[in-house]
């Protein structure tokens, strides 16, 4: 299992794995650079382990997100601008799906009884997934300016406090 970073509401946990947290680290440097650079360059500018960014990069090379060359001026580049390149496609690179309900497309769920209306919730939740993560590119990120939905979440103080399990704020040290 990877590091991951939680954000848990009740019992769902959304997780952002090591791999989309470094993927996202390399390409930003990517696309900061304008140029190739090694896997072994990028590691170190973003204090990674080489061996398993190395992993990543070849299934961002292989989801098409990123171009290999090789010799002294290779290294590695973004097959398109980063303005181009959105965080969902970095993350269905590499972890499939934005949404799953017990490895099935939420729109292939089906419930009965007191759950039946529990299929449209895992949608809405993929959609809202789909809100942000689609909209985001990677020039986003690099230049701290998102889209006004997205800036409007991260501007409101109550995206930024964590909660407790039982939904209420966690006080401040």
């Amino acid at each position: 299992m990877h590091v991951s970073d939680r954000a848990c509401w009740k019992d769902t946990c959304v997780q952002i794995s090591a791999r989309v947290d470094y993927a996202m680290r390399a390409l930003l440097a990517l696309a900061e650079r304008g140029e190739p650079m090694t896997g072994e360059a990028l590691a170190r500018a973003q204090g990674l382990p080489a061996k398993f960014l190395g992993a990543i990069l070849g299934d961002l090379r292989r989801a098409g997100l990123v171009l290999s060359r090789r010799g002294t001026d290779g290294g590695f580049q973004l097959a398109r601008p980063a303005s181009r390149i959105s965080v969902a496609d970095v993350m269905r690179a590499l972890e499939g799906p934005l949404a799953e309900v017990r490895g099935l497309r939420p729109e292939l769920a089906h419930y009965e009884g007191a759950a039946e209306h529990l299929q449209e919730l895992w949608v809405a939740l993929r959609a809202a997934l789909r809100s942000v993560l689609e909209e985001v590119s990677l020039a986003h990120v690099l230049g701290g300016r998102f889209p006004a939905p997205v800036a409007r979440m991260t501007a409101n103080p109550d995206a930024w406090a964590p909660r407790r399990p039982d939904d209420q704020p966690v006080a401040s040290d």
